[in-house]
């Protein structure tokens, strides 16, 4: 296997390569260097949580084999999606609004940058996500944009969502997912808090997500090494690290992607006529 595919499969293992969108990005890379069953198994096990990144290797493996002129529309499928998600979700902001926000999700900050660069003034609320910190990076790229983020740490996502101790209040939550099902989505470990909260609050919350991340079938979710929530744990203390959880559909307004704003229900209608 080459050096450089190596490199990408352990950038996603290791979660140096994070965002949905730019996993299923760097998988095609690899893919593309060494198209192997090898290569395509090991980039499959890197993150078994991700289903953009199965669906986008299938993809592109079944029209290597196939029709080949028709590869050229797997990689393209990335920059017109985010185009739509961003002109619907730019419909959504209006000037003023606090957005809260959650983790990493590439189609999550590409979408609130255009919305910026295109004239809206809103601020945005996030955690920082504990324990690999995914949400530091959303606040530093927001704010690099112009947008002005106040990060909570994960444990006060409840000041920031009920609007207590001096927080603004939230206008709408914007999440993006790494698994969209049949009966609801899986995104990072403290979305079902979120999702519970945004009920309780009556705060809508928006999934935004390429519509290739839906799956018809079951996900195991992921839980990682527990090291990297406590590197030299004292003995006789276990450690559990989740890093996905379900979200039923109940608790999500509307599911924004490529597709357009649709209800949970109008979005497996439509998704599944493409499948």
């Amino acid at each position: 296997m080459k050096k450089e595919v190596k490199n990408i499969i352990q950038g996603i293992k290791e979660v140096r390569i994070h965002g949905a969108s730019n996993i299923a990005k760097a998988a095609l890379k690899a893919y593309l260097l060494e198209p192997t069953s090898a290569v395509k198994k090991a980039l499959v096990n890197a993150r078994p949580t991700e289903p953009l990144l199965v669906n986008v290797v299938n993809k592109l493996d079944r029209c290597m084999r196939t029709e080949k002129s028709q590869c050229v529309n797997v990689p393209s499928h990335f920059p017109q999606a985010q185009e739509k998600i961003n002109k619907q979700v730019f419909k959504l902001i209006k000037n003023s609004d606090v957005i809260f926000t959650h983790c990493y999700s590439t189609n999550v900050v590409r979408a609130l940058v255009y919305a910026r660069k295109h004239g809206k003034r809103f601020e945005v609320y996030n955690t920082e996500t504990r324990p690999l910190f995914q949400g530091r990076e959303t606040a530093k790229e927001l704010g690099k944009a112009g947008i002005p983020v106040t990060t909570f740490i994960d444990a006060a996502m409840a000041i920031a969502l009920e609007n207590k101790q001096g927080a603004k209040k939230v206008s709408r939550i914007f999440i993006g997912c790494d698994a969209i099902l049949k009966n609801g989505i899986i995104n990072k470990i403290g979305s079902g808090i979120i999702a519970e909260l945004s009920g309780l609050n009556k705060i809508p919350l928006y999934i935004i997500a390429d519509s290739w991340k839906f799956i018809p079938k079951n996900v195991k979710i992921e839980e990682r090494d527990f090291h990297e929530v406590w590197k030299s744990a004292p003995k006789n203390i276990s450690i559990r690290n989740p890093a996905f959880e379900f979200v039923h559909e109940k608790y999500i307004s509307k599911i924004v992607s490529e597709l357009g704003l649709l209800s949970f229900k109008e979005f497996l209608q439509r998704v599944s006529r493409l499948l």
